[in-house]
């Protein structure tokens, strides 16, 4: 197989990547929680808890797009009967592409969690990343729900000896994550 780091490389933008020394502090310090999950036509790298799945990269390889391919690595995560959240690029005319995944995540149930603003400047390249944060889950979880796994994803991933690594201090998780005030009506999601 080929390297999981150089493929992600390849694809995602400088200020969405973790140094490789990162990953590897992850899985090894996290192992069987923090995972990698590689084939010829993936790649998969995902935090599991009791509760949730958190995908941190998932990539499918260029031409193996359009077959259902990352439909099939969402629909086996979903047989965990776990809620699921990612972080995706809002749609941007910049990149034309940031549209698609946008569709195809909802076409496989995620919603965006409205409420939730994410924006976090890069260890290394001090570029601001903002994100929008979706989920799935298959019974009901609110926004509120969704935020306070986001703030222990940032610490247990993103911030993760961030200081060692890095040799800079992280950004507090109140500084990166914030929650606005919605309606009832639009603070939660079903299936």
């Amino acid at each position: 197989m080929s390297d999981w780091y150089s493929r992600l490389t390849d694809y995602f933008p400088e200020k969405e990547m973790k140094s490789k020394k990162h990953f590897e502090i992850l899985f090894h310090e996290k192992r069987g929680i923090y995972q990698v999950e590689e084939s010829p036509s993936h790649v998969l790298v995902y935090l599991e808890k009791d509760e949730y799945i958190f995908i941190d990269y998932i990539l499918v390889t260029q031409n193996k797009r359009g077959n259902g391919k990352g439909s099939k690595i969402l629909e086996e995560l979903k047989r965990k009967g776990k809620a699921i959240i990612l972080e995706v690029e809002p749609v941007t005319q910049i990149d034309p592409d940031s549209e698609k995944r946008v569709r195809f995540y909802e076409k496989n149930g995620f919603q965006k969690m409205e409420s939730i603003r994410y924006e976090r400047i890069h260890m290394v390249t001090d570029e601001l990343n903002t994100m929008d944060i979706l989920c799935w889950s298959p019974i009901h979880k609110t926004e509120q729900w969704v935020y306070n796994q986001m703030k222990t994803v940032f610490n247990e991933v993103h911030a993760f000896k961030a200081k060692e690594l890095y040799n800079r201090q992280p950004q507090l998780v109140t500084d990166v994550l914030r929650l606005r005030e919605l309606t009832l009506a639009n603070e939660s999601f079903n299936k």
